[in-house]
């Protein structure tokens, strides 16, 4: 029996890791999918679109990106890294959407999702239904915080930052608008 050559070994990990990026990138998609499909029914009890999976920075309007809503895409080579995602999350009434960045890491078991200038919440996978609601009751919680604390240093005469954590986009008739 001959030993392996070391390309073959270089190939053979090359291989392994190629899997491993794949099946991380199609569990954080699956997770991604079923946050903005259930945070969206969460919000408005299914009545209207009011959240899209759009890249995590760079511009964005309210609309679906597909694959390119995620960090890693138009990459290449799939890095096996924590991939990032925005959720454009419509705000107001009159038309107003913010870009909520979240980043999943999967460790073991488990998918870590870690909410840009937020906390972390972690889903057993597959995802139970009572977990994903918890994590929307996080991320509702989240963005109402960052609304309710502004209004109230603007009152108390401590406004001003600029650092708000998120993106904001005005579309005049409430929907998506195209990509400018």
């Amino acid at each position: 029996m001959t030993e392996p050559k070391p390309f073959d070994t270089l190939a053979d990990a090359a291989e392994r890791y190629g899997r491993a990026s794949l099946d991380n990138y199609a569990q954080v998609r699956n997770v991604a999918e079923s946050v903005q499909a259930g945070f969206c029914r969460y919000l408005s009890g299914g009545e209207k679109v009011c959240v899209y999976l759009v890249p995590p920075e760079g511009a964005w309007s309210p609309q679906p990106y597909q694959s390119g809503a995620f960090s890693v895409s138009g990459t290449g080579f799939l890095p096996l890294d924590p991939i990032s995602f925005g959720l454009a999350v419509r705000v107001s009434r009159t038309g107003d959407w913010l870009r909520l960045v979240l980043s999943c890491a999967k460790m073991g078991p488990e998918m870590e999702i870690t909410i840009q200038n937020g906390g972390q919440f972690a889903l057993t996978l597959p995802a139970s239904p009572e977990q994903l609601q918890q994590l929307f009751d996080v991320l509702f919680g989240h963005l109402t915080a960052w609304f309710v604390q502004q209004a109230d240093l603007y009152e108390n005469g401590e406004y001003g930052g600029r650092s708000i954590g998120f993106d904001f986009l005005h579309s005049p008739n409430g929907d998506s608008v195209p990509v400018v």
